[in-house]
């Protein structure tokens, strides 16, 4: 009978650990860990790549209205005086109306990147920007491991750790 690890922690300590780990698989590339963490964080990863490439070109390009504010040639916004009602003057920011292509999901591929929202943290990166991780498996991890057939992630054994003496083991995508 296939059971999960519970690798010494409480159910909601280890899904925390979990998730953070396959964040870390995702954002980086490869992570250092335990041989049975490891095994557990391969079987997600690999769930996760899987749907990516089942639905990484199930979207479609839309052309969508958007209003923005006017930049001149340097890049700054333009902005003219105007009038409130009580009389003062105040600099409004001139908008324009513009048109773009965009990517609409669709259901399945919008199910998908959710299902893979729930299993992934939020990140930020040194600038303070949230990172699409979605996007990334999406974009780019995907398209590498099209051709495959499972087995998206490896496990290289490191030996034992010093100190308490646990197999370690590098996970990275291939």
């Amino acid at each position: 009978m296939a059971t999960n690890r519970k690798l010494g922690r409480t159910t909601d300590q280890r899904l925390a650990m979990l998730k953070t780990q396959t964040t870390d698989l995702i954002w980086h590339g490869k992570i250092e860990t335990t041989l049975q963490r490891a095994k557990e964080v391969k079987s997600i990863a690999d769930s996760l790549i899987a749907l990516a490439i089942k639905e990484k070109d199930n979207f479609e390009e839309v052309e969508v209205k958007v209003k923005k504010a006017k930049l001149d040639d340097k890049g700054n916004k333009v902005t003219e005086k105007a009038t409130s009602k009580n009389g003062k003057e105040y600099l409004k920011v001139v908008k324009e109306e513009v048109t773009e292509k965009r990517q609409k999901d669709m259901p399945s591929r919008l199910n998908a990147r959710r299902k893979m929202m729930a299993k992934l943290n939020k990140v930020t990166d040194s600038e303070g920007k949230t990172v699409d991780l979605t996007a990334k498996l999406f974009n780019e991890i995907a398209p590498k491991q099209e051709g495959r057939n499972g087995g998206y992630t490896r496990i290289l054994k490191a030996g034992p750790r010093r100190g308490d003496g646990a197999e370690v083991a590098i996970l990275e995508i291939l």
